[in-house]
């Protein structure tokens, strides 16, 4: 039997086409999707689509368009196999890592991708990677599918959407996932990294809606005053904040960062520790720049990245209110976005 595929058109680049009139780029219809991009007549796929009524800038994301997504795969999801997110690439690791915790209990794909140049253009790469995310999602090893997690594809690569890091803004390749190796390579042949690869459990799928975006990013830098920490820390109905330190979890030790993070905490306040770098983790006591955080109940963040740490904590806190309850949460694995 052919697999059957959704696409879920959000906005972006990848679905612009330029008006022969005016000149601009405008969404194009994906009802003449085949006419656009004939080689998906060679797919031996049943292909349907969904499209926002009010195609959105990834700039302009909003938890709020995360729930509408993870709707719309809630109600499709017996119908067909896979599903394929078109979405602009500025926020693409924030939606996918958010959809990878929405989506409990996931046993088929859910690809993302999209383009850094129009797909009417001429010399666009988003031909290539929606045809290829589509194979993706249509791919099974028997009558069970390849893929039960939420990736992105972009430029030949599958990435865990949760380890994700868009790193380029220039080239076609503008995707990292610097703690996690590729899920699959698209060369001659499509290569599936099968030790890499999240296996589904066979439960049914269960769909979170409740986000709480109540949180902030306290990035680190030389010369940081204590009126700004303090001002992000005492912001209004901020529940937790993503802490970006230096190197594995350090950040200054000036006896005013300290003494108002320890006032925050005992308040109440979450406080993540995530690194700055791109690669590595957060270890906490590594260093003496580290050493108190540990002591005062900063929560080391392992390896995530900024991205999912941010869909996590909304997650997290729109699942409980129960501080113990969100520290073992955040200090846990829970769809592959940490190495424990």
């Amino acid at each position: 039997m052919k697999s059957k595929v959704l696409l879920i058109y959000t906005g972006g680049t990848i679905g612009m086409m330029q008006d022969a009139k005016s000149g601009q780029l405008k969404p194009f219809d994906f009802k003449q999707l085949t006419a656009q991009i004939p080689e998906l007549n060679k797919f031996d796929v049943t292909l349907s689509a969904v499209s926002f009524a009010n195609p959105i800038d990834s700039s302009d994301m909003q938890p709020s368009v995360w729930i509408e997504i993870a709707k719309i795969i809630e109600k499709n999801y017996d119908k067909v196999d896979g599903f394929v997110v078109l979405h602009g690439s500025d926020t693409m690791s924030f939606t996918a890592s958010a959809l990878s915790f929405m989506l409990e209990n996931l046993n088929k794909p859910v690809v993302l991708t999209g383009s850094q140049l129009p797909i009417g253009m001429i010399r666009t790469d988003g031909k290539e990677n929606l045809i290829t995310a589509i194979e993706i999602a249509a791919a099974k090893n028997g009558n069970k599918p390849i893929i039960s997690e939420v990736c992105i594809y972009f430029e030949y690569q599958l990435y865990r959407g949760n380890r994700t890091h868009k790193f380029n803004a220039e080239h076609f390749q503008a995707f990292q996932s610097a703690n996690y190796p590729v899920l699959a390579e698209a060369g001659v042949h499509l290569k599936y990294n099968q030790a890499a690869l999240k296996a589904g459990n066979g439960k049914k799928l269960k769909v979170h809606t409740s986000l709480s975006p109540e949180i902030a990013i306290l990035k680190m830098f030389p010369g940081i005053t204590q009126n700004v920490v303090e001002a992000i820390l005492n912001a209004k109905n901020v529940k937790a904040v993503i802490l970006e330190t230096f190197g594995s979890g350090n950040a200054t030790t000036q006896k005013w960062f300290i003494e108002s993070l320890q006032k925050a905490i005992d308040k109440g306040m979450i406080i993540l520790n995530v690194t700055q770098c791109n690669a590595g983790k957060v270890e906490q006591g590594k260093y003496a720049t580290s050493a108190s955080f540990k002591k005062m109940g900063v929560i080391g963040s392992y390896d995530i990245t900024t991205e999912a740490a941010v869909a996590k904590l909304m997650f997290v806190l729109g699942t409980t209110s129960n501080k113990k309850e969100i520290e073992k949460l955040l200090k846990s694995d829970l769809r592959g976005e940490i190495t424990v």
